[in-house]
């Protein structure tokens, strides 16, 4: 018979030691674990220019077709650029930019509750002597974060390519935004009117014959039973583009 204070120290011994191994195997894992999120950034960003690759050549690959990355300003401004793999300017490389950190600072400073000004990334593709540009995006599904990148011509409104992930969405429903039944609708689709004030694209439930033909270009139909996912969609495109749109309006 065991006696309660033996019980206790055994399993106190085994809590810490249990937990010591869980500790050196996720440190021993996280190299691994980055490697593999770094890899999985690099295949989307060139998945929206229609770039395949394998994971093991994705570097190289990314390498030979992203030829620049900028990072941009609320106001427009070029705040740092990595062209043909050298820091050209500013310290910040877009590549390493957290998404989600600088779009806390754009809602805080839009709160009045903080002053840091964030950085936009964008990634410039050269593929057969075209030039892409791919915007990063990220936003709030059903169950948890989606996201994206998005890539334009070089008049800087047409969509030439899309994707999309999700965290949780629901398998069927939500996560079909994650296949291409569903981002091929984005092909021609425009960002900007003729006059170029910013449109976004809309993700349209009952479809884009609802709405005046004239806003068709800037619409793609919701998927069916997934509403509040085609909603995030719709506001990721529209949160994260608007950025982009004082950049966009000094290059054109």
């Amino acid at each position: 018979m065991f006696t309660n204070r033996y019980i206790f120290i055994y399993s106190s011994v085994m809590v810490i030691v249990v937990a010591a191994i869980l500790s050196s195997a996720a440190e021993f894992l996280k190299p691994m674990q980055q490697k593999n999120i770094r890899t999985a950034k690099i295949m989307n960003i060139l998945g929206s220019v229609d770039i395949p690759t394998e994971k093991s050549v994705a570097d190289a690959t990314y390498t030979k077709y992203i030829v620049e990355e900028y990072t941009v300003s609320r106001e427009g401004e070029v705040l740092s650029s990595f062209i043909n793999n050298n820091m050209e300017s500013g310290t910040v490389r877009a590549f390493d930019i957290d998404l989600k950190a600088e779009q806390k600072k754009l809602k805080d400073l839009n709160a009045g509750a903080g002053a840091e000004e964030p950085a936009f990334p964008m990634f410039v593709c050269n593929k057969d002597g075209e030039k892409f540009f791919v915007i990063p995006m990220l936003g709030t599904g059903l169950w948890g974060p989606i996201w994206g990148n998005i890539a334009l011509k070089d008049d800087f409104k047409t969509v030439v390519g899309v994707n999309f992930g999700h965290a949780g969405e629901t398998p069927g429903l939500g996560a079909e935004i994650s296949t291409p039944m569903f981002s091929n609708q984005f092909l021609g689709k425009t960002i900007f009117d003729e006059n170029y004030s910013f449109k976004s694209i809309k993700v349209v439930k009952g479809g884009i014959g609802t709405m005046p033909a004239a806003e068709q270009i800037h619409g793609v139909d919701a998927i069916a039973g997934g509403t509040i996912t085609s909603n995030g969609v719709t506001a990721m495109i529209n949160d994260c583009l608007i950025n982009y749109v004082p950049y966009i309006k000094k290059q054109i």
